[in-house]
């Protein structure tokens, strides 16, 4: 397959992530946990599709003389491409900076989610709460209060 077809197909595959990055971190923001699962698996399914592509264009890349990575990509740009393809090119690096941003800020998104969650797991349990919390023991009182006699007593 021509390098230009194979750049076209990791384009569209880098929209589809971008897409679901977005979608994800909606559902993030919403706490909608159903869909943040399902996107998971849409995700590795996309990013799998992404390598095999990358590397099919990254080996066109080689067989044309052209060193098998990104700069080569670049190289090859400036060497062949039209005038449409080096502002796909442009916009692939554009898409590939937000598709990067994306990823981290849902990586910290899902960092905090879990933070809270653990720490509310951490309360219940009665791990790591300060006295004050008013988490409720086992007799049904809060842990700020050791008995209520002693509150009482004079």
């Amino acid at each position: 397959m021509h390098i230009s077809k194979l750049f076209d197909q990791d384009a569209k595959l880098l929209n589809d992530l971008v897409s679901l990055l977005t979608r994800e971190q909606t559902s993030l923001v919403n706490m909608d946990i159903d869909v943040v699962e399902s996107i998971l698996d849409d995700k590795s399914v996309l990013i799998q599709k992404i390598s095999e592509s990358s590397k099919m264009r990254h080996a066109a890349l080689a067989k044309a003389g052209f060193d098998a990575d990104e700069n080569g990509m670049a190289t090859w740009i400036r060497a062949h491409a039209q005038e449409k393809e080096y502002v796909a090119w442009q916009a692939f690096q554009t898409q590939l900076a937000q598709a990067k941003e994306l990823n981290r800020v849902n990586g910290q998104m899902i960092n905090q989610h879990f933070k809270r969650n653990q720490q509310a797991l951490n309360q219940l349990h009665g791990k790591g709460t300060a006295p004050s919390a008013g988490v409720y023991g086992p007799n049904g009182q809060t842990s700020s209060f050791n008995s209520p006699r002693g509150m009482l007593s004079v």
